[in-house]
């Protein structure tokens, strides 16, 4: 079904009454699996599943039924009373993580958020440890540990002591940690900087240096965590484990939420920390159903990025489950318009990185298809 001027009606609303802080150019109006559709009726795969988020898929049934069962029945009650499937998801994601107790967020970045408060509250120090190229929100909180110098230095200073080190470096870390430090916030796998994989033993080695100084230890699993590298979370394809762990995106398949999981011993107090939407039914119904399917299909997840990584061996990619990264160069943006171009959506991260981060339930088919679609756009482009 053609829907003949719909990306230009948006358009021309996005340009008369929303602000223009992002860069954009097609309309998607509908999706179904690991299929897109635009606002003129053209059918797209898609490799970006909005940027990790759509975990199980554009409009999962299992998802769509949990969401619309529990908007018959309630939506909203706020946190001042016991919330519909809310203890449910929070066992869970305990279960899945190996940690002791979860508190809800609407977001990454306010999952960042609450965790860097979580950090300073119980450990009573101020200072962080962050990483060169690290991504861990936009809030005022968040952004003071993101690195990026684009989106943090015009909204300085920020309030929050920190230093950021090396990615991969040890001996950055344990230089910049001290006895004032409360945490070290890492992301096991760095994902907006182009699907950046650490040295072997890196995480072990925070561990350790944590250990040592009193410092709690953050992994931001928003982008790797549900089941995106072939594990619940990145950190388990490791020795280390972490005290407080940051989820969203792919936790609701699309409905907003996040969430913060941490160990024994490190929990929220009365008062200390609240929301009025977090947790709320119908996220709470959604990622419950969201679990269910991802546990369902986890166990192929590592597969399929073997395929992925077979399909484009000679690009050399960095591959942790269906969490891709290929160096590209400043020639990425014409590689992703090539892509686009025949089909396939997929997207340039930081320093020219192309990065894949297609549904979970993406078929062999579709994965064929994809990589001799980006196969052919490299090629072309590069070439």
């Amino acid at each position: 079904m053609k829907n003949t001027g719909i990306t230009a009606q948006y358009k021309a609303l996005d340009d008369a009454y929303y602000m223009p802080a992002f860069s954009r150019s097609m309309a998607i109006v509908r999706g179904k699996g690991s299929t897109v559709w635009d606002g003129e009726g053209k059918e797209y795969l898609d490799l970006v599943a909005g940027i990790a988020v759509c975990s199980t898929g554009h409009c999962h049934p299992a998802v769509v039924k949990a969401i619309c069962e529990q908007a018959h029945e309630l939506i909203h009650c706020s946190n001042l009373y016991y919330v519909p499937h809310q203890g449910e998801m929070a066992k869970k994601l305990v279960e899945v993580t190996g940690a002791k107790k979860a508190f809800f967020a609407n977001s990454g970045a306010e999952a960042s958020d609450g965790a860097l408060k979580l950090a300073r509250v119980r450990t009573g120090k101020k200072k962080f440890v962050a990483f060169t190229h690290g991504f861990h929100g936009r809030t005022i909180g968040s952004l003071a540990v993101t690195h990026k110098p684009a989106a943090r230095e015009p909204f300085e200073p920020l309030g929050i002591p920190r230093t950021f080190v090396e990615y991969g470096n040890l001996d950055a870390v344990k230089k910049a940690v001290d006895n004032d430090t409360a945490a070290v916030i890492v992301e096991p796998i760095q994902g907006e900087a182009g699907v950046i994989i650490p040295p072997e033993g890196f995480l072990e080695g925070l561990r350790e240096i944590c250990d040592k100084a009193g410092a709690l230890l953050i992994a931001d699993e928003v982008q790797t965590g549900m089941g995106r590298t072939g594990k619940w979370l990145a950190i388990q394809h490791t020795k280390a484990e972490a005290d407080i762990v940051t989820l969203a995106k792919g936790i609701a398949s699309g409905f907003p939420m996040g969430a913060i999981v941490a160990r024994d011993g490190l929990e929220f107090k009365k008062g200390e920390h609240g929301s009025t939407f977090a947790g709320g039914p119908l996220a709470c119904a959604a990622g419950l159903a969201t679990l269910g399917v991802i546990e369902e299909i986890l166990p192929d997840v590592a597969r399929k990025g073997e395929r992925f990584k077979t399909g484009l061996a000679k690009y050399h990619p960095r591959v942790r489950g269906l969490m891709i990264g290929i160096t590209v160069g400043e020639k990425c943006p014409e590689v992703q318009a090539e892509c686009l171009k025949n089909g396939v959506i997929v997207n340039c991260a930081a320093d020219g990185n192309l990065r894949l981060v297609p549904p979970l339930v993406i078929s062999d088919a579709e994965i064929d298809r994809a990589v001799k679609v980006i196969d052919g756009a490299l090629g072309k482009v590069m070439l």
